[in-house]
């Protein structure tokens, strides 16, 4: 799979993941599991990249005596997932094409 198509699915998989509810990077993790093998190294490289982007913002929280970052989508997250559903839909058309159905 070419790569930057690749980081584009992973970085809209982890807004998706948030986009109901805040979350944190393991249940992140977890939560994309069913879909992605996805490392923690990745996992914060995605997150540090969408928070430069505007996509979500980051809040420390004391949780059981540690600090736990939480994300929260933005409205710029949002619309990056919005873009990505109207932009596989003509990927999808191409692959009907190639496959000459």
């Amino acid at each position: 799979m070419d790569a930057q198509l690749k980081r584009g699915i992973l970085d809209v998989c982890v807004l998706a993941a948030i986009k109901n509810e805040d979350s944190y990077g393991y249940k992140i993790i977890k939560d994309v599991k069913p879909v992605l093998d996805l490392s923690e190294s990745t996992l914060y490289t995605i997150l540090k990249r969408l928070e430069e982007s505007k996509m979500l913002e980051v809040k420390a929280i004391i949780h059981e005596g540690r600090v736990r970052k939480y994300y929260h989508i933005t409205k710029n997250g949002l619309n990056r997932i919005e873009e990505f559903k109207n932009e596989w839909k003509k990927i999808m058309e191409v692959y009907s094409f190639i496959l000459g159905e």
